[in-house]
């Protein structure tokens, strides 16, 4: 689908877009690009249908969450244990940081990449990811276990 903007749209702006399908000759080529793509870089193009565009800002916003973490364990400890006032502070200032580091990356990524993310989770992307953490953790729970001497289900 092409997107041509109608009268009176904005120049670089979604309203007043309508989509017109391609030609049958447009397809076409296409394809052979498509094809053309494929056959003479495959380890490349095997890259690119793995990637998503989104990645950098979803790698970002996974950094930004555990700068998160990191900021409310060391604001914990420190009011726990009566520290300094200044590293609690600092604490919540990186806890600040984090948050907006990762808004900004969220924004980045935009609602098209949200969107995906979405998609990408709902098939079972997060529930893959999670299923085999747990495994690895029965498993090494089980090596334990056997390690010991002990059977796993008592």
């Amino acid at each position: 689908m092409r997107d041509w903007p109608t009268a009176g749209s904005p120049p670089g702006g979604h309203e007043g877009v309508c989509k017109v399908p391609l030609s049958e000759d447009e397809q076409r080529i296409l394809q052979e690009i498509e094809q053309q793509f494929y056959a003479n870089d495959p380890h490349l193009a095997g890259e690119m249908g793995n990637h998503s565009i989104y990645a950098h800002c979803l790698r970002q916003m996974k950094w930004a969450g555990a700068a998160f973490a990191a900021g409310v364990v060391v604001l914990v400890v420190a009011l726990a244990t009566a520290t300094n006032f200044l590293v609690a502070f600092g604490a919540f200032v990186v806890m600040l940081a984090a948050a907006l580091w990762f808004e900004r990356s969220l924004r980045k990524m935009g609602r098209a990449g949200m969107e995906q993310l979405g998609r990408s989770l709902r098939t079972g992307g997060l529930r893959d990811y999670l299923g085999s953490t747990s495994e690895r953790f029965k498993g090494r729970a089980r090596r334990d276990t056997e390690a010991d001497g002990t059977s796993p289900d008592a």
